[in-house]
């Protein structure tokens, strides 16, 4: 339909779009009535998920990382996101660019130096003593594990499902589309809607926790600028208002302007921080870690793939919900959008092209990134020992303020820093929102304004209810954006699980699979017949068919 001949009305599916938006809004009622309440509920909640269902996400996180690598490399690598022969509609450039900004540019910058050095201070329990040669190499590791294949794999499950179903099938831009193979008409059913839902909530909590984080690190900015004598929440607040703003008017420009735009000024200004501290910092050190960080997170695979509660203790509980669990929560919690927004952008690509991109670049990039700034940091630890509080403590919202104190220009590097927070956030959120649109819209590829905005304010504003329950003066925020992340994302893991079998399905029909299974058979019948008729002493012989 033509958005200017239809309705709002008739646009949005009325049951996906009024449920979720009512749910969404007495959330953030319940946040502004009673935080403490809410801030309880997500605590114990949070508590339930991590004893009884983090094994299902560890397990699950693994599995979608062998299922896209397995799928690229098999026969279904060579089948187009696209018509035959379709060329992609992005540049090659453009589209890293906006996949990576819109997959995980906020966190890099909020994480890139409080990772590391806090593994590095603190390491994973029962794994290396604090601040040694070994624990550098187990927080590189780790924090590549959180990092690398494993979000990026949870992403390429419903990037592919979603690209493959709306550019080779025709069918409509939403998850539940993805489930027709597996359950038929009912993927247009309340079973259909009732997926399309969950991943409207999975969306609205993990961007708004990415949200929250870019707000707490420019709020940190700010403070270490000297400019206000502290980041209470009502500056956090207020960062979120103005972003919300911002991103609003991002989306409702459209992918091509808006997004494409965004993320290639970011991708610049970020190769140009990364190239300041790689000079300015310890640039040896750097250039050796990237190879050391690369096998010790091969080494460790297995046994970082493997951690849970099992033992019962509770500093290892404590931890998997600080840090890998979360992560997981996190990715799975943003896949509907960001594998939504990277199946909008890679049309024409095949499987193998996508996975390949979508794995292998953005995992690189993070190793470049993690060995630049976690390793400045960690090399800044050792000479001056004033980045780390007591019992090995580091402040993820100014971790990377501090690390660049040290390094020249630094009033401008910050400064700088908190530019590039300022557009993730917005290229980010902006992604998101026009996601959330497209599920409330019937899977419309550009959704209204209207629906685009709706969901870019409550977006925000759910936001600033996360970072409320971090207590008075917001000094746990982090933790409460953890807590409501890790338990929003538990009903999606069950769907993405679900994915992949219809996933699976659909492309066993594929006209390229069928042609591929049919020249098998051909092949298979000439060197049966040749080896019968010619004992063995044979050729085979292409050439088109005769017309008599």
């Amino acid at each position: 339909m033509n958005q200017t001949t239809t309705s709002w009305r008739e646009r949005i599916d009325p049951v996906v779009f009024w449920v979720t938006s009512i749910v969404a809004v007495a959330f953030v009622v319940w946040g502004v009535l009673s935080t403490s309440s809410l801030s309880s509920a997500s605590a114990d909640a949070q508590d339930w998920v991590i004893t009884n269902t983090g094994w299902f996400f560890v397990l699950s996180t693994t599995f979608f990382v062998i299922f896209v690598i397995c799928l690229a490399a098999s026969k279904y690598g060579r089948i187009p996101l696209g018509d035959d022969d379709e060329e992609p509609e992005f540049s090659t450039v453009s589209w890293i660019a906006m996949m990576f900004s819109a997959g995980m540019g906020i966190g890099l910058m909020f994480w890139g130096v409080a990772e590391p050095l806090t593994h590095y201070a603190s390491p994973p329990p029962g794994t290396s003593k604090a601040e040694s040669e070994d624990a550098m190499q187990t927080a590189m590791a780790t924090t590549m594990f959180h990092w690398a294949l494993h979000p990026w794999a949870i992403y390429a499950v419903v990037g592919i499902a979603i690209a493959y179903g709306t550019f080779r099938k025709g069918r409509s831009h939403l998850i539940s589309s993805a489930f027709r193979p597996l359950i038929g008409a009912r993927a247009d059913g309340p079973i259909g809607r009732a997926i399309d839902m969950l991943a409207i909530f999975a969306t609205l909590f993990g961007s708004a926790a990415s949200l929250g984080l870019g707000a707490l690190q420019i709020g940190s900015g700010i403070e270490y600028n000297g400019w206000v004598d502290s980041a209470g929440k009502a500056l956090l607040v207020a960062v979120i208002a103005i972003l919300t703003v911002a991103f609003i008017a991002s989306a409702v420009s459209g992918v091509a302007k808006g997004i494409q735009w965004l993320s290639n000024i970011n991708m610049v200004l970020a190769l140009v921080l990364a190239l300041f501290v790689f000079v300015a910092g310890p640039t040896l050190l750097i250039l050796n870690l990237v190879p050391t960080a690369l096998g010790d997170y091969a080494n460790q695979m297995t046994g970082m793939a493997s951690r849970t509660a099992a033992s019962g203790d509770d500093e290892m509980k404590t931890w998997l919900a600080s840090w890998t669990i979360f992560y997981w929560a996190w990715w799975v919690s943003w896949t509907p959008f960001v594998g939504m927004f990277i199946a909008r952008i890679s049309r024409g690509r095949t499987i193998r092209q996508f996975v390949t991109g979508v794995l292998i670049v953005p995992s690189l990039v993070s190793l470049v990134w993690f060995a630049v700034f976690g390793g400045t940091a960690i090399d800044v630890q050792r000479k001056t020992g004033d980045l780390v509080g007591q019992a090995g403590s580091v402040d993820p919202n100014s971790a990377l303020f501090a690390m660049l104190d040290h390094l020249p220009l630094a009033s401008v590097s910050t400064i700088l820093v908190m530019v590039l927070v300022g557009i993730f956030f917005v290229s980010g959120a902006d992604a998101a929102s026009i996601v959330m649109g497209t599920l409330s819209e019937k899977g419309s590829i550009e959704p209204s304004k209207r629906t685009v905005v709706f969901w870019g304010v409550v977006m925000g504003s759910v936001a600033a209810i996360m970072l409320a329950t971090g207590g008075k003066d917001g000094s746990q925020a982090l933790t409460g954006l953890q807590q409501i992340t890790i338990v929003a994302a538990v009903p999606f893991v069950l769907v993405m699980a679900a994915l992949c079998l219809s996933l699976y399905k659909d492309l066993q029909s594929d006209p390229v699979i069928v042609r591929h299974h049919r020249g098998v058979e051909l092949v298979a019948d000439a060197v049966v017949t040749g080896a019968e008729e010619h004992d063995g002493d044979f050729v085979l012989v292409v050439e088109p068919a005769s017309d008599d």
